[in-house]
């Protein structure tokens, strides 16, 4: 009989240490995992979210890698800060595309550093997605942008900087870029999906890059529909309201970079080679 009361006391004690020892904040319908995962919805798709379910945020202002969330930004958005990027991530995610903002212990992926969204210094809830499209400015972090929007200073070759509307000025812009900050250009001389530019041996490619990208995948407050890939001479081209999409070869793929708009000094700026945002009209029908 002790023997039995013996067993059955210590089988009681060892459920409890392995109760104990199991997670208990991973949040419901989510793998348990310790690390970045992704997580997705019917309206987002696919997007990163911590170790608990709660969702991560890209800023357009921080289109040069750089944090640009100072002062009373941080009431509302929280930087995901780490020690190291060692074993920080879950399958569906690549190592490589992590790094710290130099200077810092902020997260960022390919290139844009990470946020969480804190509305009055409260924690947004486990699996919402509140933050997205505020302001024109905040969006999930999804891991497979084909088009980001930057909110940047525009800096032309000549070391001037310039306004939207392509007149000297200090303020930021906002434009489209790639997944990386990476700026994109069109040229007034194309028309709607023809692109006019290009030679068909591709010699002048290096100059201006076509933006070769055979998916869409664009933040939510941008109309995907405006969205169209196009074949230039065996390569796919991604087009915006018509307008093929470049990138600038002096630009040396350089988050923030948008020198292009000065090309070539001999014309008004922004009369040939433009950033490519909502405001650009349709291109012409050829």
């Amino acid at each position: 009989m002790k023997n039995t009361l013996f067993s059955a006391l210590a089988f009681a004690m060892l459920s409890l240490t392995f109760t104990s020892c199991e997670k208990d904040d991973d949040p419901p319908g989510n793998p348990a995992t310790n690390n970045l995962h992704l997580d997705s919805s019917v309206a987002l798709g696919r997007y990163i979210v911590d170790k608990k379910g709660r969702t991560l945020y890209f800023f357009a202002n921080d289109a040069n890698g750089q944090s640009n969330c100072t002062g009373g930004c941080f009431t509302n958005w929280k930087p995901l800060s780490v020690d190291s990027t060692s074993g920080l991530y879950d399958a569906g995610l690549t190592a490589a595309d992590f790094t710290i903002v130099p200077g810092t212990r902020q997260l960022a992926y390919k290139g844009w550093p990470m946020y969480y969204y804190t509305p009055a210094n409260v924690q947004e809830a486990i699996g919402q997605t509140s933050g997205e499209g505020i302001g024109g400015v905040w969006f999930v972090a999804k891991p497979d942008y084909t088009i980001m929007i930057a909110n940047h200073q525009l800096t032309g070759a000549n070391a001037v900087n310039y306004l939207g509307n392509y007149t000297p000025g200090d303020g930021r812009s906002i434009y489209f870029t790639d997944a990386k900050g990476i700026t994109l250009y069109s040229i007034s001389r194309d028309s709607a999906l023809n692109n006019n530019f290009t030679l068909a041996d591709f010699s002048n490619n290096a100059i201006w890059p076509v933006y070769e990208q055979p998916t869409i995948v664009v933040p939510s407050t941008l109309n995907k529909t405006l969205f169209v890939v196009m074949d230039v001479f065996g390569r796919k081209q991604l087009t915006f309201n018509g307008w093929p999409l470049y990138y600038f070869g002096a630009d040396n793929m350089t988050p923030g970079s948008n020198k292009g708009i000065t090309v070539p000094p001999s014309q008004p700026v922004g009369s040939i080679w433009r950033i490519v945002n909502t405001t650009l009209p349709a291109a012409p029908t050829p």
